[in-house]
C-alpha cells in the first residue's frame, strides 16, 4: 500500500515567492483562471504578497514533498470603507497536481483564519465559466452561485466569463460588527 504524502499549509514566505511565481505564471500565459496576459515577476509578486499582509490577512503556502505545490491568500473585495468586511479569496494549484487536495486544503485553511478575524463574507471570483474544477472547489467549501459576469474578459482572441460565488464567514450578517 504506497502511502501519500502530506500536504502542508503555512504561511508563505518571500523564499516560496519564485515557486509561487512559477505557479501562477503557468496559469497567466496557459489558461483563463487569471486576466492577466503577462506573468509579473518575482518583484512583483513579493511586493503583492507584502501589500496582502500589510492588510492583516493570510497569504499561504502549500508543500508535499518539501515542493511548494500552490498558494492561496485573502484580500479587500473592494476599496471603499463599507466592504471592509468582506474579503476576496485567491486559490491557485501547480500545474499537473489538480484533484489531489492542494487546493482544498489551502482554501478550508484560509477560511478558518479569514474566520478569525473581523470579517464577514468571502467572494470569488473566478475566472472563466468553464473553470470546472474551481468552481466544484468551492461550493465544497460552501460558496454558492451568485451571479456571472459575462464577456468582462478578453484572452486567448476570446472572450471571458467571471462566475461570481459568495459564502459567509463565522456570523456572517447575523450579528453587528465590533
Amino acid at each position: 500500500m504506497k502511502r501519500e504524502a502530506a500536504i502542508t499549509v503555512r504561511d508563505a514566505t518571500n523564499a516560496d515567492m519564485a515557486a509561487i511565481q512559477r505557479i501562477y505564471s503557468h496559469h497567466v500565459l496557459h489558461g483563463t483562471a487569471s486576466f492577466e496576459e503577462v506573468a509579473p515577476s518575482v518583484a512583483e509578486m513579493c511586493a503583492r504578497r507584502e501589500s496582502v499582509l500589510e492588510l492583516g490577512l493570510p497569504y499561504l503556502a502549500a508543500e508535499l514533498g518539501g515542493d511548494i505545490v500552490g498558494y492561496s491568500y485573502a484580500t479587500r473585495y473592494r476599496s471603499r470603507a463599507a466592504y471592509r468586511y468582506t474579503l476576496e479569496d485567491t486559490v491557485y494549484v501547480a500545474h499537473g497536481l489538480n484533484g489531489k487536495g492542494i487546493g482544498a486544503t489551502l482554501l478550508s485553511c484560509l477560511i478558518s483564519l479569514c474566520e478569525a478575524g473581523p470579517w464577514r463574507q468571502m467572494v470569488a471570483v473566478i475566472g472563466d465559466s468553464g473553470n470546472a474544477g474551481s468552481i466544484a472547489l468551492h461550493r465544497s467549501m460552501g460558496f454558492r452561485a451568485v451571479g456571472t459576469l459575462t464577456s468582462v474578459g478578453f484572452k486567448f482572441g476570446e472572450w471571458v466569463d467571471s462566475v461570481l460565488m459568495q459564502r459567509p464567514l463565522g456570523v456572517a450578517d447575523r450579528s453587528l460588527p465590533m
